[in-house]
């Protein structure tokens, strides 16, 4: 029986001690000024820690951050209770008269909140205060009972860097403080060394250092362009991907970049999406945009023939290219980009099918992300929110489909009740990469609301006309992220079946260099990816480099080589094989590469 007790995150002790910590640390900078000098913006927690953005009269220095943190503890030692307020609009205002940041806040909650099709609730949502010591900020909590909940031993201010107002370039730059703080001395020690890990594994620098992909100024940013080394990785990967779909039932699909304004007015989005579409471009008089996804594409395929329930399920997939607007001050690398292929797949089944279908699409997923290595699984699965499309019923039906099917398969997983789109429940997989860190890849999510807004339906065993369910699924989400988390989860170190170059041969001298090209020739006619480093370097040298490259294989080839016709092998991870007769080095390669196993 699968945990159903996964806490979500923003439900744990530790995320209101962040939350806490943030506070705190506001009031920290705002005594190290005048009154009315420190414009305060926002201060959430985030995965592993918090920050705050200022507005400040001064660029802070690292000193400033030592005795910010000094500060900070002297305030978590007076064990000041946390105080929550609620207050009118009004009120919120005459209290932040002189926060800018705030007063911007507070006009946004007095408006009211907005549905999935932007259309005011008229709802005006609670306006609360949190109060600790001699600081009050806008907040709608949780945050722990006292300051001295917070675990002051285990505190540490990370950086100062630069933050626009709201992720906007056009708006203030101000500047936001990083900060972490953890349940034991232990744990942030354990923290700290794996942000140090993580930096020689970040995917960026190692994108440069192996010559994966790149980004351009020229191009514009957010736009991935593959080099042949990550090209060759992204293909080995999409043809497995192809092959395993393939087995799998699915048809290959591929769908227009651009669409009519009329698909994306059908489809809602140019409702409740507008703000992450590019603009339109006019055609011929006709207004056509860059498609940010895949499903309505997918749903007119569906609607080109009358479907009977013989058909069902149908499975639809495609690797398309997406494109939709990021800020800039959100991109990052290849985790956030502008334009990604999407790993998409929609499945149209019978309500009767449906049970079967979910049973595939979970494991089918699990499987193949087992292949690249990610074994390390839980799930939350996202309910009904309190505005939402689509028949009650339906919508009862599909989330015990989705729980019963994390329940069969055994996977750990939580409950976020209201968490899910307006058009249907989902599924989120997440998966842990060799740091621990946590990344949420595949998404399993019904929809209720294309198969109504297109009216699309199949003939079933009764001549009548009946509404089909549909599931989207996105498998490794988008090829660039997936790409990336793997340069992370490696460390660039990717298996011998994954790796642009799986071996090098290194001839001692020069007159090693006509066997290694023998060796080489012999080794590429098994179907191995083998390079030659014939320079005039020293083998020394050449060793290093090979190493830097993440090689997996080295082949050493001198005199004692050439005369006893083998090579000596020598792992990326340097351990030494020794001589090895070709034939068995190439049923040792061949037999890690059909495993899909590291060497």
């Amino acid at each position: 029986m699968a945990d159903k007790n996964v806490e979500r995150y923003e439900d744990s002790e530790l995320y209101r001690m962040r939350h806490s910590a943030a506070h705190i640390m506001a009031q920290a900078v705002t005594e190290m000024f005048e009154p009315g000098e420190v414009k305060v913006a926002i201060g959430p927690p985030i995965d592993d820690g918090f920050y705050y953005d200022f507005d400040l009269p001064r660029n802070l220095t690292p000193e400033d951050l030592k005795n910010i943190e000094k500060r900070m503890k002297q305030i978590i030692k007076g064990k000041h209770p946390f105080e929550k307020r609620v207050i009118s609009a009004q009120e919120a205002r005459e209290h932040f008269h002189d926060q800018p940041y705030k007063l911007e806040l507070i006009d946004g909650l007095d408006q009211g909140g907005f549905d999935e099709y932007g259309q005011p609730t008229g709802q005006n949502p609670e306006i609360s205060l949190y109060t600790q010591d001699t600081f009050t900020d806008l907040c709608r909590g949780p945050h722990v009972e006292h300051t001295g909940q917070v675990n002051r031993s285990a505190l540490k201010l990370m950086t100062i860097a630069g933050a626009y107002w709201r992720g906007d370039e056009k708006r203030p730059q101000l500047q936001r403080i990083y900060g972490t703080v953890w349940p034991t001395k232990e744990e942030l020690t354990a923290y700290l060394w794996k942000l140090e890990e993580a930096k020689k594994r970040d995917h960026r620098v190692l994108g440069r250092e192996l010559d994966l992909f790149s980004t351009s100024d020229e191009v514009g940013p957010g736009l991935i362009m593959w080099h042949p080394k990550g090209g060759l990785v992204r293909k080995l990967a999409e043809d497995y991907w192809g092959d395993e779909h393939e087995q799998g039932g699915y048809d290959f699909v591929f769908t227009p970049h651009i669409g009519k304004s009329t698909l994306w007015k059908t489809s809602g989005h140019l409702d409740f999406y507008n703000e992450n579409m590019y603009s339109a471009m006019d055609i011929e008089g006709q207004e056509y945009y860059l498609k940010p996804m895949n499903c309505p594409f997918h749903v007119q395929i569906f609607r080109s023939q009358i479907r009977s329930y013989r058909d069902l399920p149908l499975r639809f997939a495609e690797k398309g290219t997406v494109y939709r607007y990021e800020r800039s001050g959100v991109l990052h690398g290849l985790l956030r980009v502008r334009g990604f292929t999407q790993d998409d797949a929609h499945h149209f089944c019978r309500p009767d099918q449906m049970r079967d279908e979910l049973d595939f699409v979970l494991n089918f997923c699990l499987n193949i992300l087992r292949a690249f290595g990610l074994s390390d699984f839980k799930a939350y699965l996202s309910t009904q929110p309190e505005k939402s499309v689509g028949d009650p019923e339906q919508w009862r039906v599909a989330e015990a489909g989705l729980e019963e099917v994390l329940q069969r398969a055994g996977l750990p997983y939580g409950v976020d009740e209201g968490g899910g789109a307006f058009y249907g429940p989902k599924i989120d997989v997440i998966v842990q990469d060799a740091l621990g860190r946590e990344w949420q890849i595949s998404t399993i999510q019904f929809d209720f609301n294309l198969p109504e807004r297109f009216d699309i339906s199949y003939v079933g065993e009764d001549g009548e006309q009946h509404r089909p369910f549909m599931l989207h699924r996105a498998l490794f989400g988008s090829m660039e992220r997936f790409f990336g988390i793997l340069i992370e989860h490696y460390g660039g170190a990717f298996p011998v079946w994954l790796s642009p170059q799986q071996i090098t041969l290194l001839p001692i001298a020069d007159r090693h260099n006509a066997y290694a090209h023998q060796v080489a020739q012999q080794l590429k006619e098994a179907g191995f990816r083998v390079g030659v480093d014939d320079s005039g370097d020293r083998i020394s040298k050449k060793v290093r480099q090979a190493q830097k490259q993440k090689t997996p294989y080295m082949l050493i080839v001198g005199d004692r080589e050439l005369e006893s016709e083998t090579v000596s092998v020598r792992l990326r991870t340097e351990e030494e094989l020794g001589a090895m007769a070709l034939p068995d080095l190439i049923d040792r390669i061949r037999a890690a590469v059909e495993a899909k196993q590291g060497l």
